[in-house]
């Protein structure tokens, strides 16, 4: 069974997916990454992906859905997948609906819910490493990353006005994929206001996963 993470900026989802991925040794998709990894790649979809960044412009969604082939299609039959950022809308969904069936992977939501009032504070307060992009909560006190060493920095776009508006797409565009799944039974929620650790904790009383 694989598991799609959801969560508002800020709620973690992307650190919980890691953790929960370390210790049941899941595959991550991780749409941003996948990205770059595959226009450093010499392919013929790495090379589409490299030419179309390069430009400037926005992947579309065939070739996202093509990229996710392509990542699935490496995984070993019965190891499972966290995908992380992915759908983000309803044409989104629909065709990662489509492309799971295809490939004959079922799948279960995982909504990691915390308040627009967290959601701020975490944003305007977390640092990212320069070299990495491991993101670091605000009561991490070093100023290098422990995995790679690179200096911590603000992203430029983590100011009030820039995430209000990311915010306000997540409430427009990926909160009506959140509602179409809870109404299929296919969504599980997790309180994200707590710590890292109890976050954790919570999440992998509810997966269950062997």
């Amino acid at each position: 069974m694989d598991l799609v993470f959801f969560g508002m900026q800020g709620s973690g989802k992307g650190t919980q997916g890691k953790l929960i991925a370390e210790r049941h040794n899941l595959k991550v998709f991780e749409t941003g990454a996948e990205l770059r990894k595959l226009a450093s790649e010499d392919s013929g979809l790495g090379e589409k992906v490299k030419e179309i960044i390069e430009a400037g412009h926005l992947v579309s969604n065939e070739i996202v859905m093509e990229i996710i082939e392509n990542f699935a299609e490496n995984i070993p039959e019965g190891e499972s997948v966290i995908f992380d950022g992915i759908p983000r809308k309803m044409e989104q969904a629909e065709s990662f609906n489509a492309l799971m069936e295809k490939l004959g992977r079922e799948f279960m939501g995982v909504l990691i819910k915390i308040s627009e009032k967290t959601a701020l504070k975490r944003l305007t307060t977390r640092r990212i490493c320069s070299k990495c992009k491991e993101v670091y909560p605000a009561d991490y006190k070093e100023k290098s990353c422990e995995k790679c060493g690179g200096e911590l920095i603000t992203r430029s776009d983590d100011n009030a006005d820039s995430i209000k508006n990311r915010l306000t797409a997540y409430q427009n565009e990926t909160l009506p994929v959140i509602e179409k799944y809870k109404s299929e039974g296919k969504m599980i929620e997790i309180n994200g206001e707590g710590s890292v650790e109890e976050v954790d904790t919570l999440l992998e009383n509810s997966l269950n996963l062997q």
